[in-house]
């Protein structure tokens, strides 16, 4: 199997319900996605997928969706104060772990029609989490 990984960087916010440590507050993370793209055979180029049809497909819908956004359950009961002041938006039905953030992305990026195998999240640059099936 081929595989290439494009990186794609973001910036976002949010905060875990029910969770006992810091991350229950509002805070932010410059993030970085690592998406792995793999392909039992190379394409007439020689690539298992173009690097820049990948940002095309992929970074784009991120900047547009996800990219300065707070990222929140959506029964966050700060919710309907964040959009009353015009604050955007994403909304998962799960919380905003980096985990569940990762396995959305994966999901995302298969809708698009891309052979996704993994989706790394950084949160940090020590922290991360991997989603694959």
């Amino acid at each position: 199997m081929f595989q290439v990984t494009k990186e794609i960087h973001f910036c976002y916010g949010h905060r875990l319900l029910k969770y006992a440590g810091k991350c229950r507050n509002f805070h932010g993370h410059n993030g970085k996605v690592e998406v792995q793209i793999g392909a039992s055979k190379l394409d007439a180029l020689g690539m298992v997928r173009d690097f820049n049809e990948i940002k095309q497909i992929l970074q784009a819908w991120i900047d547009a969706t996800l990219d300065h956004r707070m990222i929140l359950h959506e029964r966050d009961p700060l919710r309907g104060a964040l959009e009353k002041a015009g604050e955007p938006l994403y909304l998962l039905k799960k919380n905003p772990t980096a985990e569940n953030i990762a396995q959305m992305i994966y999901r995302v990026a298969q809708k698009k029609g891309l052979p996704v195998t993994a989706v790394t999240l950084w949160e940090t640059p020590h922290s991360n989490a991997t989603y694959k099936e």
